[in-house]
C-alpha cells in the first residue's frame, strides 16, 4: 500500500513512536519561525534553557504584527528579538519587511522539510510541499533546542481538485467552499492533503491562500505536492536548488476523500462572524459596504494586489468607502511599484499601508 504525502514527510522525520493513525508520535523539526507577539516569550524560554545556540536547520524571528512604535514596550521588544536572534543563530525581519508567512514562502520554505511556528497560519508554507504546522510557543522554543515535535497522527483527508478556477473565482473561493461544506470545526485533528489534475493550475500563491486558511477548518496543517508548478516558484525566488519533486503515492490510502470541480465554484463571501458563514456573492450583491481590507497573509501577494490595481485603473474609490491596502512583503511591493500597479491603487484612493499583518 502507498503513501499520503503526509505520511511520507512524517516518517522521513520520524524520531519517536509509530505512524499510525491516532499514536503519538515525535517528529523531528527543520525550520522554525516566530514572530513578535509570541517570539518574546519563545526566546526568554530559550535563555531560560541555558540554550546557547539555535539547533534546527533554520529559525525566523519575524516582526510584523506590532509593528509600529507607539510606546517603549515595541521597541523593546524590536531590540531585544534582534540582539536574542544574533546570539542564538537565528535569522531577524525587521518591521517592514512582510508578513512572517509571505516572506517565508519567498525565502525558507523547501519542499519536504519541516516546519513548527508559533502562530496558526503556519501552514501557508503547505503550499511548497513542506509539513507546516502552527503550535504553541514552548513547542517551538523546545524544537528550536533540538527536542522532537510531540503530536497525534492526524487522519488525512485528500481533496481531489478537478477543472480549472472561471473568470472572478479565485483560490480564496475553494478554501471558502470547503469552509461552507465543513465548517470551523472540520479539520480538526486532520491534515488536509491536495491532489488532482485541477492543481496544476493553481499558481503557489494561490496554493498558499487555500493552505494558510485550512487553520480556519481547525486542521492540523495542509499540503499540496511538489510539482513544475513550485518548482516555477522557486526559480522565480532563485531558489530552483531547494527544490525537490514529492507527491503521494498513486494507490496512497486516505482516512478520507472529499472531491472539488473548480469550474463549479462562484465568487463567495464569509459573513459575520464566521469563516464558515459562507454565502454566495450575488446573494448580498448591492449591500452598503463602508471599508474594503485587501492584504493579510491570505490574500497579499503579487498577483492578489496587481489585479486589484488593474480593477481600479481609472477609476475612483468611492468618497464613502476606505479602501487599505496591504503588500505581503517587501519584495511584493516592489514589485508593485515597479509595474506600475502602486501608481494606480495611490491615485485611485487607496490607503498603502506597510508590508505587515496590519488590520489582521
Amino acid at each position: 500500500m502507498g503513501e499520503t504525502l503526509a505520511y511520507k514527510i512524517m516518517r522521513e522525520h520520524l524520531v519517536e513512536g509509530r505512524l499510525l493513525p491516532g499514536e503519538r508520535i515525535g517528529i523531528r523539526v527543520d525550520q522554525t519561525l516566530t514572530q513578535d507577539a509570541t517570539g518574546t516569550l519563545v526566546y526568554l524560554e530559550l535563555e531560560a534553557m541555558g540554550l546557547d545556540r539555535i539547533r534546527t536547520e533554520l529559525s525566523v524571528s519575524y516582526v510584523d504584527h506590532n509593528t509600529l512604535q507607539t510606546g517603549y514596550e515595541s521597541a523593546d521588544d524590536h531590540l531585544y528579538l534582534m540582539t536574542v536572534a544574533r546570539k542564538l543563530g537565528a535569522f531577524f525581519s525587521p518591521p517592514g519587511n512582510g508578513i512572517c508567512h509571505q516572506i517565508h514562502l519567498e525565502r525558507f520554505a523547501i519542499p519536504g522539510k519541516t516546519l513548527l511556528g508559533s502562530d496558526s497560519h503556519t501552514p501557508t508554507a503547505g503550499a511548497l510541499g513542506m509539513l507546516a504546522i502552527g503550535a504553541g510557543g514552548m513547542d517551538v522554543a523546545l524544537a528550536m533546542a533540538g527536542e522532537p515535535f510531540q503530536l497525534t497522527v492526524p487522519r488525512i483527508c485528500q481533496v481531489e481538485i478537478k477543472g480549472g478556477l472561471s473568470p472572478w473565482v479565485s483560490a480564496k473561493d475553494v478554501i471558502l467552499e470547503l469552509l461552507r461544506r465543513l465548517t470551523v470545526k472540520g479539520g480538526v485533528g486532520k491534515i488536509f492533503e491536495y491532489g488532482g489534475d485541477g492543481i496544476r493550475s493553481l499558481t503557489v500563491p494561490q496554493r498558499a491562500t487555500i493552505a494558510n486558511m485550512g487553520a480556519e477548518l481547525g486542521a492540523t496543517t495542509s499540503i499540496f505536492p511538489s510539482d513544475e508548478g513550485a518548482l516555477r516558484f522557486l526559480r522565480q525566488q532563485g531558489r530552483e536548488g531547494d527544490w525537490r519533486p514529492l507527491e503521494a503515492d498513486s494507490d496512497a490510502r486516505y482516512d478520507e476523500r472529499i472531491s472539488l470541480r473548480l469550474d463549479d465554484l462562484e465568487p463567495l463571501i464569509a459573513l459575520p462572524h464566521s469563516p464558515d458563514n459562507v454565502r454566495p456573492v450575488r446573494e448580498v450583491e448591492g449591500k452598503r459596504i463602508h471599508q474594503v481590507v485587501i492584504g493579510s497573509c491570505t490574500n497579499s501577494s503579487y498577483h492578489d494586489l496587481a489585479l486589484v490595481a488593474e480593477v481600479l485603473k481609472k477609476e475612483r474609490v468611492h468618497p464613502d468607502v476606505s479602501l487599505v491596502i496591504v503588500p505581503g512583503s517587501r519584495q511584493v511591493l516592489g514589485m508593485l511599484a515597479q509595474n506600475g500597479h502602486l501608481a494606480s491603487l495611490i491615485s485611485a484612493g487607496a490607503r498603502v499601508l506597510e508590508p505587515a499583518c496590519g488590520p489582521c
